[in-house]
């Protein structure tokens, strides 16, 4: 995630931010900019904004419908006739907002989504769909339901934006760790799966690593759940959920690489940078900043992950808390996560040579 700055008085805000705390402008992310923009309200109507100082470059927008709910801090143009921002226009199903605790849940879901959608657009993967035949990323946010996918749809059951649930549930998996990112990451990797896979001519280097995903699929999460993995498993997995069945290496693999590019991309960011260890006080900055999410190699990318890691662990530690971390990356997992980096970048440059513009490497 990148920094932001009201640009009306250049205080730091956040990605979540609709008001700043400096000077009190209204503020709302453009997701075509991908940016936090201060607004004002225009003098005929209080519902569209004009962007504050941009003069008559400026562009005019009104809040998502969702705003209405405190769910959505993003902007959308005048002429958009749901009202719906890029990422609330996913939704398919949202919780009875009128029933106890689902507005807050659902708010907790709509942040993380938010994140994924973000991270989507900033690799430039298709999130509209991918013609002819690949519909749309969908979301059902429902009580009560199998957090899963299945045809396109991703399936949040509300009860895990409830941190006691959640713990509850990951505590009985036996897992390290479980967040509504990680679950949304993880079933976006099975959406994109015959987008970045199939559609790219790369499902046997896929099978030479994650295994032959022919295999029954119901027939192995019944075996894995029954008999859990194997004992050796963290020799060459990711997670011991990945040892599944081949997608779901892939998709425990994929939700991984995208919490490495994006905290990588925030601790840039955000100046947090292990490698300047050592480096004299008042020393120059030797390092210029990069788009990580397009124009950084796996392996470069791997170097900064696991010494931020080791510098974030030590900080929670030191607050008394849990890992930031609590995986150990094997070997065996990095060519995997070379897949992942290679397929997203050959599926962006596919879908880019089909494009009448140009997406910038």
């Amino acid at each position: 995630m990148q920094s932001f700055n009201c640009t009306s008085c250049r205080r730091v805000t956040y990605f979540e931010n609709s008001l700043c705390l400096g000077c009190g402008a209204a503020l709302g992310f453009d997701a075509d900019a991908l940016t936090i923009k201060a607004l004002e309200p225009t003098a005929d109507d209080a519902t569209l904004f004009a962007e504050i100082g941009a003069g008559d470059a400026g562009r005019f927008f009104r809040r998502c419908s969702n705003a209405d709910h405190g769910a959505c801090n993003w902007l959308v143009v005048p002429e958009e006739p749901a009202g719906l921002c890029r990422a609330c226009a996913l939704n398919r199903t949202i919780p009875d907002l009128s029933e106890p605790g689902q507005l807050a849940a659902w708010r907790e879901v709509e942040s993380a989504k938010k994140r994924l959608v973000y991270s989507l657009i900033r690799f430039g993967l298709p999130i509209e769909g991918c013609p002819p035949d690949v519909a749309p990323l969908t979301f059902d946010v429902v009580p009560n339901a199998q957090t899963g996918h299945l045809d396109g749809v991703i399936t949040i059951d509300v009860a895990e934006a409830d941190t006691i649930e959640r713990e509850r549930r990951r505590e009985h998996f036996d897992e390290l760790y479980r967040s509504l990112l990680g679950h949304l990451r993880h079933e976006a990797a099975h959406y994109y799966w015959p987008i970045v896979v199939e559609r790219t001519g790369l499902i046997e280097p896929f099978r030479a690593l994650f295994g032959d995903e022919r295999a029954d699929y119901s027939e192995a999460l019944a075996r894995h759940h029954a008999n859990g993995p194997p004992s050796d498993w963290s020799s060459t997995f990711v997670s011991a959920y990945a040892t599944a069945h081949p997608w779901e290496d892939w998709a425990e693999t994929w939700a991984h690489y995208l919490h490495i590019v994006d905290t990588v991309d925030t601790a840039e960011a955000s100046g947090l940078e292990p490698r300047a260890k050592g480096l004299a006080l008042g020393s120059a900055w030797p390092f210029g900043r990069i788009d990580i999410y397009r124009n950084m190699s796996l392996e470069e990318l791997v170097e900064r992950w696991f010494p931020l890691t080791t510098a974030l662990n030590e900080l929670t530690r030191s607050m008394g808390h849990r890992d930031f971390y609590p995986f150990v990356t094997p070997a065996a997992v990095i060519p995997k996560f070379e897949f992942v980096h290679r397929a997203i970048r050959e599926a962006v440059a596919s879908a880019t040579r089909d494009l009448p513009v140009t997406i910038e490497p």
